[in-house]
């Protein structure tokens, strides 16, 4: 389906034109000026938007899952082992062992070692390319739906208010877009990781 923008043709993408063209020198001029590239269908509204906000959106989460994929295949060596369980033989020179009556074994001390889950199907570099194809496929439903909203909602208000959209415009708002959403996840995403 194509359509036909306010020029005859649609623009092809990026079509980013010098911006002083409708930043300088202004007054007295017709809205539309010669040499820039403007959007008028839905569309191509949300088209452009999706464009650009694979564009800075993509790159951040693939960076943000590679780190992740990093960290899970590569653990980080431990800095102390005083943090580990000591074992059976270490546990009579400590003086203050606990040990809770237990109606199955009266001996059993209340703090035990954890033991190791083995997982026979999967390794941790499995875990790790799961863990990093999420961060993918979630790059590219973030992208998609922050540019339907913010691709349908400008060009909603554009075309009620019968102006004419840039294609500046939605190269703006993918980076308001993609900011927001940093500034919103940048908390949760650094616990996590």
């Amino acid at each position: 389906m194509s359509s036909v923008g306010l020029s005859g043709t649609v623009p092809s993408w990026p079509s980013l034109y010098d911006p002083g063209i409708e930043l300088l020198r202004i007054t007295h001029n017709d809205p539309v000026q010669p040499g820039g590239a403007y959007l008028s269908h839905p569309f191509d509204i949300f088209r452009f938007t999706l464009y650009w906000n694979l564009v800075f959106y993509t790159p951040i989460f693939l960076f943000c899952g590679l780190y992740a994929f990093c960290n899970l295949t590569f653990p980080p060596p431990r800095l102390s082992k005083s943090r580990e369980w000591p074992s059976a033989d270490d546990a009579a020179s400590y003086p203050l062992t606990l040990r809770p009556y237990s109606p199955r074994d009266p001996a059993a001390p209340l703090l035990r070692p954890p033991k190791p889950k083995h997982n026979r199907r999967r390794s941790r570099t499995t875990f790790a390319i799961l863990v990093f194809l999420t961060f993918a496929l979630l790059s590219l439903a973030g992208a998609a739906v922050g540019s339907a909203v913010v691709g349908f909602i400008l060009a909603g208000i554009y075309k009620l208010a019968k102006f004419n959209m840039s294609t500046w415009i939605p190269f703006l708002w993918s980076v308001i877009s993609v900011l927001v959403g940093l500034f919103s996840v940048w908390p949760s995403v650094i616990d996590i990781i």
